[in-house]
Order: structure tokens, then C-alpha cells, then sequence
């Protein structure tokens, strides 16, 4: 549901405006009760929508000549309703329903039912079936009330990336045939972690925003507290709600004082406690009382809620109890064991026990592959470095987090705790003063590096591990001060289970640019050590790639959660013996369905039992075009040969690359290992 549309021509007079500021308003605040009540009605997200919109361009004709009604929700409810019955009556369909929503529309509401239409709406809009990005501007959109500008704004993205989002989240719900329903007592817990995962990654982007100029959004953070009551109100006897409301109440009372003069961080322990919003810090503490009063065993969000608590005690930083966050993460990450939870447990540590027990923690998670573009890791071992006293060590760990923070105020602020680390060691600003002279960060030798003389698959091969190095490093590190021991962590972390032939692919690509920036070096006393030093080439056994075979094909074929092309595909490549992209390039009039056979560029391709019961529907009525197809239509800009291009459908050829992804999210394995040994 939009919010009311801007209209061309004169601006309009104050008593017009004021209407249209109460059209918003109402909007914001009954969206979901609206798309609600007539998803009861239509059992389509997408229609649902639209009809509520109706009512709203109603509401904008009217309203002004006849004034706010005294329940403007109500009203636009009903609008909304009316419209439902007649698409209903004009589609010819459920004859009876419509009758029966005809005469139920004007009887007095039942609240106890809008309560439940709302938490319907809320686990749909955040249905598993759909990706996280996608779950949560659909959640914005019909439980927030937010346009899809508000939202593109409000994620740094662009309104038709946001409107693509919403679009392919209703066309999934419908085509899943996702019910509007509560879910069954056995799912329940599974789907309420869904959304409350989506409230939480909502208000984290708000709280503290991962790209972008400005640390935090605070239109966001609201939107998403908003939305945590609201769950809270319709579903009060579950404590992981009520966690995290506490949560998000007294990280939010924090947001004033988190942000200097420039918008620049401050840490928790520098802040000014007297800006928090005690407000807030109370709203949360009663949050956290109700999800004591349900019992049961703490879940991560109140578990995570009794940290934010004991900060929120602590009259000053010095009076925190670490002991008991450190014991409070302990559970979290046996809880959940994942890398970010166990980094927040280093930090803990090392307040707790001592700088060198957390950092013990926090190097165990350098080769973690999750973590290896997150700013923080290399943020948090600085700090920790620092205060061992390890100051050059720090500086360095405190440049590569800069360099891989996307927010410009978080790499602003690890920035200048790198230059504190020069000024704190005095050899450590000489040092800098070289760095300097030489007048290259990484990121700038790369490029330089990549503008050479050379073929383009040349320049694709090494751009991918340069750029991964630069991420890994951080682009803006200078030049003369990256070691060989930190390109060996990273390569440990980025490549580090890789097959031999791909570790000695990055390692050549590494090699050959320390050779070129010792080379390039402006003169001899700035030229830079061997980076490359501490890789060392694997041995290739140099013979056939291990096939799939006995159990793990098996568990494959039967395997639930992989769609109809994967299956299709995977099993003809087992049975033909044939290549990957042999496969992908067949054409559907290149099909010999009697025969079990296609031609192909190559010659042909045959296939057995298997792959004969999946093609017929796989192919659902479909007599040109490519095989396999893409998981959508491509844009404009990217249009794909005719050849290339599905008549029936529109969609282009599935990619070599989309589908060896996909394998490898799958099974952790290449296409190549379904040919037969």
C-alpha cells in the first residue's frame, strides 16, 4: 500500500494540504490493518495491495469536500472492502464469498479477528520462501506502510531495485501458494524467527547503517520498533518477542549519544549516559519483565536483551559488569554459534579476562570465510592489539578495517585511530612518513597494476584475487606497509579450502603483482618486500576430478528443497557423461524425447530413465527456446541473443555460472564431479 501520490499543477490550499497530511498519517498507521482485512478477503498479497491503494486515492478525492471521516481507517477499511467484492463479482469467482463479504462488510469490526489478520500478514510478508532482502521491503511495504522510495532510501538502493524486490516477493507467495494462515503449532517457532529476524536486520541497517555517509537512520530504527510492538501486541505470549523489543528499546535509547558533533562514532564506553533516553530504558526493562514472566528457557533476543540490561545498569562504563556479559555471550554463542555472536564474545573477553584472552578469541576467526570482509574482526583486534600495547600491530589491523567499511563515518573513525596509533609511536610515524614518500595505497597499485598491457582474461583472472586481496587488506592500506603476513591470512581465509589448482591460480596472480610494485617502485629505498613470501604453491595431483557416486548421488535425487530445473539438469549431466556447457547450450526443438537423445554442437547427447521422467515437465508445453532457462527476464540493458532467449517465457539461457552456483550452495561440490568416474 503507496502513500497518497503528489499532484501536478498550482500547490494546493492549507485545508487541502492538511487533508493529505491525514491521508498519510492514517497510511502509516493502518496499512497493515487494511492489507489484512482484504488478504482475508483475496488471498493475494499483490491484489490486496492494490485494492487498499484504491481506497486511498478515494480517500484523496473525496475527503476534501467532505471532510475526515471520524474513523478515517474505518473508512478507507471498507472502501478497500467494497472494492474486494467487486473484483470478485466482476472475475465471476466465488460467487458465495462474495455475497457473503457483501453482506459481512458494514457489520462492526472484530478486533480479535484484525489482531490475527495482522500476524497473518506479518508471517507472510516474511515467509522463508523468500530471501532476507526481499522479506523485509515486502514487510516495509505492506505491514510498515513505507513507499518503495522511502525504503530505497532508507537501504541506500534505488526505487526500482526496490520495487523489482516487492514484485518478485508477491509473484513468489503466489506462486508458492503460501496460505493466509497462522502457521501450525509445529512450524510456529521456525516462522517466528523468520520475522523476527526481518524486524531485527530492519532495525540494525537504522541503528547502525552498514553503507552510506550517515552512521545511523533513525526513520528506520523507529519503523522497526514500531513493528517489533506491533508483533508484541498481537502475539503476547512469546518471550523471543518481547526480547527483542527490550532489545531494540535500549539499543535505541543509546542513539543520541552514539554520534559526535561531525556525526562522527563514539564508542559505548565514551559516551555521555546522561543523553541515553531513559524513556526507552525503561520500556525496555518492562519488555524484558514480560519475557521473564513467560519462563521457558532464554532464546538468542533475550538473551541478547539481558546484555543490552546490564549496560543499560551500569551507572558508568567503569561500573560494567563484564563478568557476567562475557557469562551471557557464553550462552548466546553456545545458542547460536555464529562467527559475528563469537566475535561479540572476544570483545566480552576481553573486558572480562583480559585484552590478550579476547584476542586469542578473535584470531581463531581469521580464517573464517564469513568474516573475512567484515570490517569489525579487524576493527576489534585492533583495539585489543592496543591495548597489549602492540601499537604498530594495532595501527595496521585498524587501516585494513577502514578500508573494508562500507559506512564513510565508520572509515573515517577507524582511520583516525590509525593515525592515533602513529602518533601514540613515535618509530610508527617515521614509518608512516616512508609509507607516504612512496605515495601508493594497495587499492592504487592494483588499479595501476590492472591498466597494463594485458588480455582481458588476463585482467579477469588476477582483478579477482587483487580485489579480494584489497578487500580482505583494505584498499586504502599504504602500499609500503602491507606484509607478507597479513596477505597470507588473508589468502588463508579467502582461498583456504580451495582445490590446489585455485590456491596456485591466486598465488601466481599475487606473486606477479609483488614483483611489479617492487619493479615500479619510485626509488630503491622505497621498494616494498615480497608480499607473496609466506605462499607457498600446493601440489596438483593433476588427475580426474573425484565423480559423485553410491549415497551422495542418491541423497541428491531425492533431495525436497532443489526446484525442477537443478533436479533436471543435475541428473542429464550424470546420465549423458556429457560437458556442462554442452548441456546448458540444448535447445528444446534439439529434443529427441522417443530416443532419449539431443543433437548438440558437439554431437549428441543421451540421457536414461531419470532425466526422461523430469523433461516432460520440465519442459510444460514449451516447443523452442533454450532448455534450461534463467530464473527471470533479463532487463533492457541486459537483452540476450535471440538465440539465447525463450519466445514463450521471454527468459534467457540459465548461465554456466548460475548453475555451478547453485550446485555449490547445494553440495559444496562442482558440476564437473556429476560426470560418472
Amino acid at each position: 500500500m503507496t502513500r497518497p501520490p503528489s499532484t501536478a499543477g498550482p500547490a494546493p490550499g492549507p485545508a487541502v494540504t492538511d487533508v493529505h497530511a491525514r491521508i498519510n498519517a492514517v497510511v502509516k498507521l493502518e496499512s497493515a490493518r487494511i492489507v489484512a482485512a482484504l488478504m482475508r478477503v483475496v488471498h493475494d498479497v499483490g491484489l490486496a495491495e492494490e485494492l487498499a491503494q484504491d481506497a486511498v486515492v478515494a480517500a484523496l478525492e473525496q475527503w476534501p469536500a467532505a471532510g475526515v471521516p471520524e474513523n478515517p481507517g474505518a473508512w478507507l477499511t471498507a472502501i478497500a472492502k467494497r472494492r474486494a467484492v467487486d473484483h470478485i463479482r466482476r472475475s465471476r469467482l466465488h460467487d458465495r464469498k462474495a455475497e457473503q463479504y457483501a453482506r459481512e462488510h458494514d457489520q462492526p469490526p472484530d478486533l480479535s479477528a484484525e489482531r490475527d489478520d495482522v500476524l497473518r500478514l506479518m508471517f507472510i510478508s516474511c515467509h522463508p520462501v523468500l530471501p532476507t532482502e526481499q522479506r523485509a521491503a515486502l514487510t516495509l511495504r505492506v505491514v510498515g506502510g513505507l513507499t518503495a522510495a522511502e525504503i530505497a532510501r532508507a537501504f541506500l538502493i534505488t526505487e526500482p531495485a526496490v520495487a523489482r524486490r516487492i514484485a518478485t516477493a508477491k509473484r513468489t507467495l503466489a506462486e508458492a501458494g503460501v496460505p493466509f494462515a497462522l502457521p501450525e503449532a509445529d512450524d510456529l517457532a521456525a516462522r517466528l524467527s523468520s520475522v523476527l529476524e526481518v524486524i531485527y536486520l530492519i532495525f540494525n541497517e537504522g541503528y547502525s547503517a552498514s553503507s552510506g555517509d550517515d552512521l545511523i537512520r533513525p526513520a528506520l530504527g523507529q519503523e522497526a520498533l514500531r513493528l517489533g510492538r506491533l508483533l508484541a501486541d498481537l502475539a503476547p505470549h512469546e518471550a523471543e518477542v518481547h526480547g527483542l523489543v527490550a532489545l531494540m528499546e535500549i539499543q535505541a535509547s543509546r542513539s543520541a549519544a552514539r554520534t559526535g558533533p561531525a556525526g562522527e562514532p563514539i564508542q559505548l564506553h565514551e559516551q555521555n549516559r546522561g543523553r541515553w533516553d531513559q524513556l526507552l530504558i525503561r520500556r525496555g526493562f518492562t519488555a524484558m519483565l514480560r519475557a521473564r514472566e513467560i519462563g521457558g528457557t532464554p532464546g538468542p533476543y533475550v538473551l541478547q536483551a539481558a546484555i543490552a540490561i546490564c549496560h543499560a545498569q551500569a551507572r558508568t562504563a567503569a561500573d560494567t559488569d563484564w563478568v557476567q556479559i562475557a557469562a551471557l555471550y557464553r550462552a548466546l554463542a553456545a545458542l547460536l554459534p555464529t562467527p559475528i555472536v563469537q566475535l561479540n564474545r572476544a570483545v566480552a573477553v576481553g573486558m572480562a579476562e583480559g585484552p590478550q584472552a579476547g584476542l586469542d578469541l578473535a584470531n581463531a576467526l581469521l580464517v573464517d570465510p564469513a568474516l573475512r570482509d567484515y570490517h569489525l574482526l579487524p576493527g576489534v583486534r585492533g583495539d585489543l592489539l592496543w591495548r597489549l600495547g602492540r601499537v604498530g600491530e594495532a595501527r595496521q589491523e585498524f587501516l585494513r578495517a577502514a578500508g573494508l567499511a562500507r559506512n564513510a563515518a565508520e572509515s573515517a573513525f577507524l582511520r583516525g585511530r590509525a593515525v592515533a596509533a602513529f602518533e601514540a609511536e613515535p618509530a610508527s610515524a617515521a614509518e608512516l612518513g616512508a609509507a607516504e614518500s612512496v605515495g601508493r595505497t594497495v587499492g592504487e597499485a592494483v588499479a595501476e597494476f590492472l591498466a597494463r598491457d594485458l588480455d582481458a582474461a588476463t585482467v579477469r583472472s588476477y582483478g579477482q584475487t587483487l580485489t579480494r586481496l584489497c578487500r580482505a587488506v583494505g584498499a586504502g592500506m599504504p602500499l609500503a606497509l602491507l606484509t607478507a603476513e597479513q596477505v597470507s591470512q588473508a589468502c588463508a581465509a579467502a582461498w583456504g579450502d580451495a582445490a590446489p589448482r585455485t590456491w596456485n591460480r591466486h598465488v601466481a596472480a599475487i606473486r606477479s603483482f609483488s614483483r611489479w610494485t617492487s619493479a615500479t617502485a619510485a626509488d630503491n629505498s622505497a621498494k616494498t618486500a615480497d608480499i607473496a613470501a609466506g605462499l607457498e604453491r600446493r601440489p596438483e595431483t593433476g588427475g580426474r576430478t573425484e565423480a559423485l557416486s553410491g549415497p551422495a548421488l542418491d541423497r541428491l535425487w531425492v533431495r525436497a528443497d532443489v526446484g525442477l530445473r537443478e533436479r533436471t539438469l543435475w541428473r542429464l549431466l550424470h546420465e549423458s557423461g556429457a560437458g556442462v556447457g554442452a548441456v546448458l547450450a540444448l535447445n528444446v526443438e534439439d529434443l529427441d524425447l522417443d530416443d532419449r537423445r539431443a543433437r548438440s554442437g558437439a554431437g549428441w547427447v543421451s540421457w536414461r530413465a531419470g532425466t526422461a521422467r523430469l523433461l516432460p515437465e520440465l519442459l510444460a508445453g514449451r516447443t523452442r527456446g533454450p532448455l534450461f532457462l534463467a530464473d527471470r527476464r533479463p532487463g533492457p540493458a541486459r537483452m540476450p541473443a535471440e538465440a539465447d532467449r525463450c519466445p514463450d517465457t521471454g527468459r534467457g539461457r540459465l548461465s554456466y555460472e548460475r548453475a555451478e552456483y547453485l550446485f555449490k550452495q547445494a553440495t559444496g561440490a562442482t558440476l564437473r564431479r556429476l560426470k560418472p568416474g
